[in-house]
């Protein structure tokens, strides 16, 4: 019994003390989960948060300063654009509106056949397979020395187009989207073949005025052809004629694709 009464108090608070009672139990737990929130953690959720509203507040601004940074010029180009777009689709409603209207009137059948024709008529036209008449302009070009070179005349040629050019002859040979230009064996200029011959008459019908100041662009077809010793004369007139006709040729390798099988 002395020997008992002697141990040190450390061994006598690891007696067991019998089952805790449910309450005991609960309080325990709860003492356990507390979550005690110091200094340290509460600093680090508030600048956590200054930094997130900081971010939202970037984002915002940036959003909004697209159109405030503009200058005043750029806000009206960038208004008269929208007003030409929403203008431009209007016109196309109501061109629209009125076609089906036509199509769909008690004279349907002869809007249709009228609108096949002159859709016909204007593949006709760019196919060259009709003669055509309008305004445009006619370049004569003198090359005594041989100097131009079938690229010099392609590039006439691509520039006519670029200006807007509907008909083009050249000499007495129509020129058409498949029309290429080449050399005989001489060395003399050919358009799909065909001979032609100085003084070169190249007749185009578009917008005479703009078609004329496009031959007079500086460096373009016109200067090159006097820088190489040629000489052009370009004459605006309201109406010239293209005679010519192409041959039209069916495709060897191009095919239609049926309509079932259209992307």
């Amino acid at each position: 019994m002395e020997e008992r009464a002697t141990r040190p108090p450390r061994f006598r608070r690891l007696r067991r003390t019998g089952t805790p009672t449910v309450q005991q139990a609960r309080q325990r737990l709860l003492a356990l989960g507390r979550f005690r929130l110091g200094r340290g953690p509460l600093v680090a959720a508030l600048l956590l948060a200054l930094l997130g509203v900081g971010l939202v507040a970037q984002v915002r601004v940036t959003d909004e300063a697209g159109l405030d940074q503009l200058r005043q010029t750029e806000l009206v180009a960038l208004l008269d654009d929208a007003t030409n777009r929403v203008l431009s689709l209007q016109e196309e409603v109501r061109t629209l509106e009125a076609d089906r209207a036509r199509l769909q009137g008690s004279q349907g059948d002869e809007a249709a056949a009228r609108a096949a024709q002159e859709r016909l008529e204007s593949y006709q036209i760019l196919a060259g397979l009709v003669p055509v008449r309008g305004p445009g302009i006619t370049m004569h070009v003198y090359d005594p020395g041989a100097v131009v070179t079938q690229t010099m005349l392609l590039d006439g040629i691509q520039e006519l187009r670029d200006a807007g050019a509907e008909a083009i002859q050249i000499g007495g040979v129509r020129v058409v989207a498949s029309s290429w230009v080449g050399t005989d064996p001489d060395g003399r200029l050919t358009i799909d073949g065909r001979l032609i011959l100085p003084p070169y008459t190249i007749v185009a019908i578009g917008d005479s005025h703009t078609l004329a100041g496009a031959m007079a662009i500086p460096g373009g077809f016109t200067d090159s052809l006097r820088g190489a010793g040629a000489s052009v004369t370009v004459t605006e007139a309201p109406a010239v004629q293209v005679e010519a006709l192409h041959e039209a040729r069916p495709p060897r390798y191009a095919q239609p694709v049926p309509a079932e099988q259209t992307p």
